[in-house]
């Protein structure tokens, strides 16, 4: 009969608390924003969620900031792909607000048509209230493979 409060401790264990001990020790894995940089935000959506993420290009590599990601309610599900591409990408404005407003930014998105978001003209009347939600905030449209997405598009999915 084993001892009580003995601790079986293999290979496994090991190579956990060896990861353990590495991710203790290495950069973490949001960084502080420097705020004399431009912000980045990718944005995504999938037929559950929405998510989003703020990075910062520091010595020349794109780091996280932050992330975010919400589900979508039952009436945004019945939106069509481009709504719920744009609700993400104003839903990912308004949650960052506080690192975006008053500074020019970079939206990157994997959805085409988003691209031509604040040079078109707007039918869709939700498309024309985000529009006007969007107008006090300085940022360009940038298209991205869906491959570059993968932490937005992750998160929406979650």
């Amino acid at each position: 009969m084993g001892q009580p409060n003995k601790i079986s401790w293999g290979s496994c264990q090991e190579r956990a608390f060896n990861a353990l001990k590495e991710n203790l020790i290495s950069d973490p894995i949001l960084k502080l924003p420097e705020l004399n940089k431009a912000f980045i935000l990718r944005s995504d959506a999938s037929e559950t969620g929405l998510g989003a993420v703020l990075l910062q290009k520091q010595e020349g590599v794109k780091l996280p900031i932050a992330y975010a990601s919400r589900k979508l309610l039952h009436r945004e599900q019945n939106y069509s792909v481009i709504l719920k591409e744009c609700l993400a990408l104003v839903w990912g404005i308004v949650k960052f607000h506080t690192y975006l407003f008053g500074r020019e930014f970079v939206l990157e998105t994997d959805h085409q048509p988003l691209i031509y978001l604040n040079k078109a003209k707007v039918a869709n009347a939700r498309l024309m209230r985000w529009a006007l939600t969007l107008q006090p905030y300085r940022f360009r449209i940038e298209a991205i493979r869906g491959s570059e997405n993968v932490g937005a598009d992750y998160l929406s999915r979650m």
